[in-house]
């Protein structure tokens, strides 16, 4: 196929794989994996002196053109840093689906990667997403997420603001719900995805779990992950389930009949049923379908 992704007007993110794009069998892995994206790093997970390695390990996967169904994304290194020219240049060269600034802490951050992709002319631009993991991050998440056209994405990144804030890490993450609220609500409020941070012990499968469904509560879209064994939890949790399917499948066939054309509030099963019910119920049904014809595409 020509590109590595297929765009699609309706981007499913429940799990996002983080690769380390010096990992040579990690990247040679990703096409047969049942992520909905993947984050190829550049930045924390490289030694600096390995970063031109990663970079040529990318545009190695770039030139072979592998069978994948998942949304990529790099990401580069801070803004700033001696690394970050080279890195917007391999994304130029690459054009990626999506482009991964870390430690966002300003609009104007955002607005200036903006420019840098607009100079070349492409009818597709890679879309892009921030890290929001520093105290100044989290409180300027609303400007961040409101910054252009280009931001489709805000992630979490906790192991950081544990760092610059001194908060424990303890189960349940009770003292950081707020502050993760806080990135949520400014993600929905400019219609912008919110990813939920990495839990680090891959092999607590039950400590993950939980998290997921915390993260699924709060209103996250999906989970970043460090694990390929990580992905099926986070599809199952940040997914529709069954019953919620059926819900909305009913509340469609209800609105769908003569009867109800023109009616603003219908009962269902003896519940009230709004119309902003009947938007949510056809977004779910998109979602599911988009979800389905994405783990059949040949």
């Amino acid at each position: 196929m020509a590109v590595l992704h297929e765009h699609l007007p309706f981007p499913v993110r429940r799990s996002v794989l983080s690769v380390p794009a010096v990992n040579v069998r990690a990247l040679e892995k990703i096409p047969g994996l049942d992520c909905d994206a993947v984050i190829l790093d550049l930045e924390d997970s490289v030694a600096p002196e390995k970063k031109q390695e990663a970079r040529d390990n990318l545009r190695r996967v770039f030139s072979a053109k592998p069978e994948t169904h998942c949304e990529m994304a790099i990401r580069i290194n801070p803004q700033g840093s001696e690394f970050v020219g080279a890195d917007l240049d391999l994304v130029l060269d690459l054009m990626p689906d999506a482009v991964l600034l870390p430690k966002v802490e300003e609009a104007h951050e955002i607005r200036a990667v903006a420019d840098i992709l607009s100079r070349k002319p492409l009818d597709r631009k890679p879309a892009i997403w921030a890290m929001i993991e520093t105290p100044k991050g989290v409180l300027n998440a609303a400007e961040i997420a409101a910054a252009g056209e280009g931001i489709a994405c805000l992630v979490v990144g906790l192991n950081d603001l544990r760092k610059e804030t001194g908060v424990l890490p303890l189960p349940g993450r009770s003292y950081f719900v707020p502050w993760l609220m806080q990135v949520v609500l400014a993600g929905r409020a400019h219609g912008v995805d919110v990813i939920d941070s990495v839990f680090n012990d891959f092999r607590d499968a039950d400590g993950f779990q939980a998290e997921c469904e915390q993260g699924r509560a709060m209103g996250f879209s999906g989970k970043m992950l460090i694990h390929p064994a990580q992905i099926d939890a986070a599809n199952r949790s940040f997914g529709p389930d069954p019953a919620a399917i059926a819900e909305a499948e009913a509340i469609v066939a209800a609105f769908s009949v003569a009867e109800a054309q023109d009616l603003n509030v219908i009962n269902l099963d003896g519940k009230m049923v709004e119309r902003l019910h009947l938007v949510e119920a056809e977004k779910l049904l998109t979602r599911a379908r988009h979800m389905t014809e994405r783990k059949n595409r040949p």
